[in-house]
This record gives C-alpha cells, sequence and structure tokens, in this order.
C-alpha cells in the first residue's frame, strides 16, 4: 500500500545555543518530517558555529546576537515563520498558517521521530502536543523542578502532564497565538501548557522514540538547573498565586 505524504503544513522551530555538534543532525533529520517544508534555527547568541552549521544543513537561520532565552527564540521563530508565509493561502483562497513544531537543537537523529507529534495536529484532533519520550532521559528539569513544574500545571488546570519540561511540542498557530505573550525563559512550557488548557485548548501526550543530550552535574548545569526553578516559579506565581504553595509541599519536611 502506498504511504499517503501529506500536503506542506508544518513547520519546524529549533531555538539552539552552542549546539554545533548536534545542530546539522537535528536540522537534517527535521527537514525529512513528512509534511514539513520549513525548518528555521533560532541561533540563540551561541559562541560557536551553531548557525552557520545548521543553515549548511539546510535550515533558514535567524539570530539573536545576544542570548535572550528559550521563550524568545520561540517567538521570534514563531514570528519570522508568519512573514514568511505571507501570501500564503489555502484552496479557497483564505490566508493559511503552518502548524508549528518546536523542537530542540540536541535532538540529532531522533528528531526524525516527532512525526508523531504533528498528526494529531494535523487531523483536528489536538491543538498541542506534547512528547514523552519512551526512553526515559533526564530533560533538563530535576528533582524539584519537575515536580514544581507538575504540581502547579495540576493546581492550575487539574491536568496531570507525564513530562511537564519537554519542549517538543507541536501546536497550531491559532493555540499559539492564543498563548503569548509566553511565559519567560525556562518557564515556556509550564507556562504554555496553563494557559491553553484554561483557554479550553486541547492539549495531548504523545510518546515518541527521541532522545538528546543527557544534562550533566557540573556547575554549568546546577547553574542550568536553578535558572529553571527561577523561571518555573515565577510562571506559576504570575498565573495562579496560590499555586506557588507547591513549593512548600515540596520542601524537605
Amino acid at each position: 500500500m502506498t504511504e499517503v505524504v501529506p500536503s506542506p503544513d508544518t513547520a519546524v522551530i529549533i531555538s539552539a545555543r552552542d549546539e554545533g555538534e548536534r545542530i546539522a543532525a537535528t536540522v537534517t533529520a527535521a527537514r525529512e518530517l513528512p509534511g514539513v517544508d520549513l525548518v528555521l534555527v533560532v541561533d540563540d547568541g551561541s559562541a560557536d558555529q551553531t548557525g552557520r552549521l545548521a543553515r549548511a544543513a539546510g535550515a533558514t537561520v535567524v539570530r539573536h546576537s545576544r542570548n535572550r532565552g528559550k521563550a524568545a527564540a520561540m517567538e521570534t521563530g514563531a514570528e519570522a515563520v508568519r512573514l514568511l508565509e505571507e501570501g500564503r493561502s489555502d484552496p479557497e483562497g483564505r490566508p493559511s498558517h503552518r502548524h508549528l513544531l518546536f523542537l530542540d537543537g540536541d535532538l540529532a537523529e531522533t528528531a526524525l521521530a516527532a512525526a508523531p507529534l504533528i498528526t494529531p495536529v494535523r487531523t483536528g484532533e489536538a491543538d498541542m502536543t506534547i512528547a514523552i519520550f519512551a526512553t526515559r532521559v533526564k530533560l533538563g528539569g530535576h528533582g524539584i523542578v519537575v515536580k514544581l513544574a507538575k504540581e502547579g500545571i495540576k493546581r492550575a488546570t487539574g491536568w496531570d502532564a507525564t513530562q511537564p519540561l519537554n519542549g517538543q511540542r507541536c501546536l497550531t498557530r491559532s493555540a499559539f497565538e492564543a498563548a503569548r505573550p509566553l511565559a519567560q525563559g525556562f518557564g515556556v512550557e509550564t507556562g504554555l501548557t496553563i494557559d491553553l488548557l484554561r483557554r479550553g485548548f486541547r492539549v495531548v501526550e504523545v510518546e515518541v522514540e527521541m532522545a538528546h543530550r543527557a544534562t550533566g552535574t557540573d556547575w554549568r548545569a546546577q547553574l542550568h538547573r536553578a535558572k529553571q526553578l527561577r523561571d518555573v516559579s515565577r510562571a506559576l506565581a504570575s498565573r495562579e498565586p496560590t499555586v506557588i504553595k507547591a513549593l512548600d509541599s515540596l520542601k524537605p519536611k
């Protein structure tokens, strides 16, 4: 049976900083995803050759001259896609927007496994999908940060997220616009989930065979986790003042 290849309807947005070792493989894999006709990399102030390598692999590249954080990179990417869509229309002549698939820059070849994230959005079954990595790896947030995000989302919406900090997500353009302005920095995933659920959008988790580089244990990794804790806490506090009580429940007794 011949496989039906979907019409181009999805843009991949990759926020990347100093991902020179993996970005080319990530871009190459993302370009092979069914229905993807645009891969855009936001080089968020990299000090290495991330942008050059991404462009050489076939991506459209937008660069921040300084590091502005994940949320800002996502907004920059989405706006760049919108500008590139000017004049795009459906068969009836109406303005047509691509779905937005956000991926991390260090997925390398496993980015090709992101296709199941697109399907529920493409078929209208979901407004946003969130990846659940079948191979459990540390997703950059450890211990208290993951628990805080998970508990905060549940308190704010009643929804029990499996991997609340997973950044591999596919959204309709309307869902993305409804969630703006995004929560700052590493609070973006937590804020996205809460904001869309509260507005009645359908959020679905999808298990995928993807993996990224494991977060280390050196001082840089510890600083990364501290920033995550700060940003997730801010995202929760700004959306529901009482939900920050989740922090108290996570403190050692």
